[in-house]
């Protein structure tokens, strides 16, 4: 069941500001991913921050021959908190062997701010404590944010529009 905060955030069939923490740039078949099912199947739902677009891939080359990685580093870590920041809810996807640093640290981030996430774990391995979907403190933070954990991108799909009270 959705916290009182979550639903809220839904309410009349609003579409919250969402920042969308994932690992799925990083690969080529991950940003197909991205780009091809998973933005347009929350796009209904909720008003996508994509941190993939606040740093560009040339702007990292371009730090990378002037030997400023470290602080473009910083600076991409400063954008993506401001992101956060200016959202209404994460959205976190956790697949991978392990969940990814970056995105662990982004749901830290938000839940601390007393934004809620929820989050999607497709990946059929095993991760985490026994009982749990992914690492323990991770999960715990999205659930004590009033969030859940989906187990697929439909699931994910119906519970948010559920929480929209939007017709199948």
């Amino acid at each position: 069941m959705a916290s009182e905060q979550l639903a809220a955030l839904f309410a009349g069939g609003a579409r919250p500001r969402a920042y969308l923490a994932s690992p799925l740039g990083f690969s080529e078949v991950g940003r197909s991913y991205y780009a091809d099912r998973y933005m347009p199947a929350l796009r209904e739902h909720v008003e996508p921050v994509d941190p993939w677009q606040l740093s560009l891939a040339h702007e990292f080359e371009d730090a990378r021959r002037a030997g400023l990685q470290r602080e473009f580093g910083l600076e991409v870590g400063a954008r993506n908190a401001d992101a956060i920041r200016g959202a209404q809810l994460v959205l976190a996807h956790l697949d991978g062997q392990e969940v990814d640093a970056g995105t662990a640290s982004e749901v830290g981030y938000a839940t601390a701010l007393a934004i809620p996430c929820v989050a999607i774990r497709s990946d059929l391995r095993s991760s985490g404590e026994p009982g749990m979907s992914v690492n323990l403190q991770v999960e715990a933070f999205i659930v004590l944010s009033g969030g859940f954990v989906a187990r697929s991108l439909k699931e994910l799909v119906a519970r948010l529009r559920e929480l929209r009270g939007a017709p199948a």
